[in-house]
């Protein structure tokens, strides 16, 4: 049987094996999430249209909070697994306990928002009563509810950095799992439950997100001994809060912007038609089944090239890149072929109306052919959040999302009047992302990754003379 030194995984493990054994548990447990995603839009559509509508418009706010957490956990995941490869076991220490403080006053405004911006946000995006009594009621019960989200990410992110990605994957898996087995009882009233609606796929989302939080923080007390979480005697260290914000904040917005642009987008199709609205959710949710692995994938690589950055491993971080890039791109190039042929059987799992399905055919199918290229910038995207350049994602995510794919789908809408034209815009933002993300791959190549293995090449030669 194959023996490893007592030098954690991530520096010794042949690295292939290593990507497959981190990350494949974390892709099943985000296929699962992205699952239940769907799932729970299929049942909503059940209500009706509005109902499936206003889940559409709810996600940005939901996005917005799952983008605070996942930054600061890139942030906490990354500084964790540099000193971890680093041998600095205090450090380690200091980082988990500030990111858990860091993450709870996040989760405290964020509930408070819940009471504050939940009836605004619909009524500004549209004056269908049903529609946003439908979301103020989704929304107000996700976000009040939303402290089991943030420990939730919060405690797998803690497992993923030490290598213990099973273990995440039960936690999250097992919420996800959860969620889907409550969703009918409490939508529709099975079980003896009461029938809930909308309030039900709310309700079902957040005791899912709780449990799978009590489980994640079990699983760090009893099973990762490398990172300690007692918070006794802790008080803020600002240079830890500091770094992890640093790396964290642009990992936030990228994801975040997210939320932004699918506000505005949503604005544009809605001066269209409210089903144009409901397509685009649908796309949302059917997208996260491909999106989901590949970020599963890339929370996997993120901590081995960290670690081994730490470590002056230079070979093995360039052989974790490059698997996992060609990993992306393959698992992306089978999700725009599974788009492309089957987007009536798709659509129609949705309850899909005669007019909805007209518009999403196209939609599905234009957008999609976008997946490839997306892969193969959000693997660049993940050396930058690894060596901690996650400014350049950042930027790359607001030039594509932001200052291309919006201006574009204004603009092509505007010029033809199709609803049709509006997705050719997420082609031309994914080829500004191609080239952003390839200038600034060079320069972490030329100012990160070269520097650091000549000097590790250095020390070599010293230690044989």
């Amino acid at each position: 049987m194959e023996q490893y030194p007592q030098e954690n995984k991530m520096g010794v493990m042949p690295v292939g094996k290593l990507l497959f054994s981190m990350s494949l548990p974390m892709m099943l447990s985000m296929m699962v999430q992205a699952l239940y995603n769907i799932v729970d839009s299929i049942f909503v559509s059940r209500i009706g249209e509005d109902a499936l509508t206003a889940l559409s418009m709810a996600f940005p706010l939901q996005n917005l909070m799952i983008a605070m957490v996942s930054g600061v956990g890139v942030g906490i995941n990354a500084l964790l697994s540099r000193a971890l490869g680093a041998k600095q076991s205090k450090t380690v220490h200091r980082v988990a306990t500030n990111g858990i403080f860091v993450v709870v006053v996040v989760a405290l405004l964020f509930m408070v928002l819940g009471v504050v911006v939940s009836e605004p946000f619909f009524r500004l995006q549209t004056d269908i009563e049903s529609i946003a009594t439908y979301g103020k009621t989704y929304t107000s019960i996700v976000m009040i509810g939303s402290f089991g989200l943030f420990m939730q990410v919060l405690f797998e992110r803690l497992l993923q950095s030490t290598g213990r990605t099973m273990l995440s994957m039960i936690s999250q898996g097992t919420g996800a799992i959860l969620n889907i087995i409550l969703d009918p009882i409490l939508i529709f009233g099975l079980a003896g439950m009461p029938k809930m609606g909308v309030a039900g796929a709310a309700l079902a989302t957040i005791i899912g997100q709780w449990v799978a939080a009590g489980l994640g923080l079990f699983m760090n007390l009893r099973h990762n001994p490398e990172v300690s979480i007692s918070m006794k005697g802790f008080k803020p260290n600002l240079e830890n809060i500091r770094d992890i914000l640093m790396i964290g904040i642009p990992s936030a917005v990228m994801i975040s912007i997210g939320s932004v642009m699918t506000f505005c987008l949503n604005q544009i199709l809605i001066g269209f038609t409210a089903t144009a609205v409901a397509v685009f959710g649908v796309y949302f949710k059917l997208q996260s089944f491909v999106f989901m692995p590949i970020f599963g994938l890339n929370n996997g690589t993120i901590p081995i090239v960290a670690y081994n950055y730490g470590a002056k491993k230079t070979d093995r971080m360039k052989k974790a890149i490059r698997y996992a890039i060609i990993a992306d791109v393959t698992i992306m190039v089978a999700g725009c072929i599974v788009l492309n042929v089957f987007p009536r059987e798709l659509l129609q799992m949705f309850d899909a109306t005669e007019e909805m399905t007209r518009l999403g055919v196209p939609a599905l199918r234009i957008i999609s052919l976008s997946f490839p290229v997306a892969g193969f910038c959000i693997g660049l995207g993940t050396v930058f959040q690894a060596v901690g350049y996650s400014m350049y994602s950042m930027i790359i995510s607001l030039i594509r999302q932001i200052f291309v794919l919006i201006p574009a789908a204004w603009i092509l809408g505007r010029m033809t009047g199709r609803v049709d034209a509006v997705w050719w815009a997420f082609l031309l933002a994914e080829g500004a992302s191609l080239t952003f993300s390839l200038y600034f791959y060079q320069r972490v190549r030329r100012n990160v990754i070269d520097p650091l293995e000549q000097e590790a090449d250095a020390e070599k030669s010293t230690v044989r003379a």
